[in-house]
């Protein structure tokens, strides 16, 4: 086999000088974060147990409500939200998977012919024929790294990718259950109000029966009356809230409207939530919570961009060889009357460029800085929420205790209100008024049961949900 074209490597050695000087420039400084986390919580009370983070992979069970335990399986599995951002890892992935393959050298093959035919009055009819096939190879050499900084800014994207499917998670999860605790809710204050109108209308039939006796008048009656169907006005917004919401829950859960009407149709309680918190210290909070985690990974990827663009300065050195045939006919390709090789070596390194790589490493400092700011603005609303939902916690628990105790004395007050007014020792107004303050004391109860139950929910999603890589 004859070789032509022997191996050659040419080398600017010029370019290298400049580049070896250019790189001595001083790189961009590295931002930093003075941030500091705190070592307790403000809001912490009594009653306070130490973090559980395995638990809190499914803190929703601690509302003891297998309703919602079924719902929030099947919202985590179906919701579109959640799937979108299991969609971005694998589109993550595969990104990485592009920059890793940047790492090595690339080879392409191709193969042509090439026919002629003459006919001459002097050399007669002829034919000519060639074949050629090569191999062709090119690979850019990470000298400097750059190359292996941009596939760890992509491997840092895969796993921002990650902690924003676990975050997705967490979100949907929490607006699930209070979704879920407002449906309760609405349910509670329609049987309230049903319960109240069973009163009113028992107040109803005595002032008739005593307008009939001539021991009271027709204006009582209707007075009755009117508060009556005062109270039933109420009744078609409270059956459009319940119903509307639990659309929403169809839709948070990847169903269409009406698909999860068997399944939450039935009234239940409100979710009552245990006693005692599981709260860790602020700094088992920010490694526990998804978002933070995903600044974090974010921050990483800019720092990564930023050292990629600076070993833009670098000298580049690329590497390409070719190996090809030369035959005549097509079936002796693999007996070429001619063989060559060749391998080339090209070392570049900028000299001028009107200031675009520096342009371009101030861009990605500016976008690292940019990062930097993202995590810490994460990390302060982290511990904004924590500390926000533990005085939710604590306030409506103690409204709760309240209104447990007045609710308890308005029902009292309303039954002897009304044995009163039968045996005629009361007027009606004193008995109407304390229906209305049995109502408007359960309603205040009921709706603060679903705020209790609402904030616990905000902790255990401000304390990070329980997903983790």
């Amino acid at each position: 086999m004859k070789i032509t074209n022997p191996s050659r490597l040419v080398i600017g050695l010029t370019g290298l000088t400049l580049a070896m000087l250019i790189g001595g420039c001083s790189s961009v400084s590295r931002h930093e974060s003075d941030l500091a986390i705190p070592a307790v919580w403000n809001g912490k009370k009594s009653g306070v147990v130490p973090l559980d983070t395995a638990g809190l992979t499914q803190w929703w069970r601690r509302l003891n409500d297998p309703v919602l335990n079924q719902l929030l399986v099947q919202a985590l599995q179906s919701s579109p939200d959640v799937r979108t951002a299991l969609a971005r890892i694998d589109e993550s992935r595969a990104r990485r998977g592009v920059e890793k393959s940047t790492l090595f050298p690339s080879i392409t093959t191709g193969t042509s012919g090439r026919g002629e035919r003459s006919d001459s009055k002097l050399t007669g009819l002829s034919t000519n024929e060639s074949y050629s096939a090569s191999v062709d190879m090119s690979w850019e050499v990470d000298l400097f790294g750059k190359l292996r900084q941009n596939v760890k800014a992509a491997s840092s994207d895969l796993a921002q990718a990650t902690e924003n499917y676990h975050a997705a998670q967490v979100t949907l999860a929490a607006e699930v259950a209070e979704a879920y605790v407002d449906l309760r809710t609405a349910q509670a204050q329609l049987e309230v109000y049903q319960r109240n109108l069973s009163t009113r209308g028992d107040t109803v039939q005595i002032t008739r029966w005593r307008e009939q006796a001539g021991e009271s008048t027709s204006f009582e009656t209707q007075q009755a009356a009117s508060t009556l169907e005062q109270a039933r006005a109420t009744l078609p917004t409270l059956k459009q809230t319940i119903e509307q919401t639990q659309n929403h829950l169809a839709l948070l859960s990847g169903k269409t409207p009406g698909a999860l009407n068997a399944l939450l149709s039935s009234p239940r309680r409100v979710p009552v939530p245990a006693s005692v918190l599981a709260l860790g210290i602020p700094a088992d909070t920010l490694r526990q919570r998804p978002d933070v985690r995903a600044a974090e990974r974010g921050v990483e990827a800019a720092v990564a961009r930023t050292r990629s663009a600076e070993k833009e300065r670098y000298p580049n050195l690329t590497l390409s060889g070719s190996l090809g045939v030369d035959a005549l006919k097509a079936g002796s390709l693999l007996s070429p009357e001619v063989a060559a090789a060749s391998l080339l070596g090209n070392l570049s390194a900028p000299i001028f460029n009107a200031g675009r790589i520096r342009q371009t490493i101030h861009i990605q400092s500016a976008q690292e800085k940019q990062a930097l700011i993202a995590y810490e603005s994460t990390v302060l609303q982290a511990l904004s929420e924590v500390e926000n939902a533990l005085i939710a916690v604590s306030r409506s628990s103690e409204r709760l205790r309240t209104l447990d105790g007045a609710v308890t004395s308005a029902r009292e007050a309303a039954t002897l209100a009304a044995q009163s007014y039968e045996a005629g020792q009361i007027d009606l107004l004193q008995v109407l008024d304390t229906q209305r303050t049995l109502l408007s004391l359960e309603e205040q109860q009921t709706l603060t049961r679903g705020d209790r139950a609402s904030a616990h929910i905000q902790l255990y999603k401000a304390l990070g949900g329980g997903w983790s890589s």
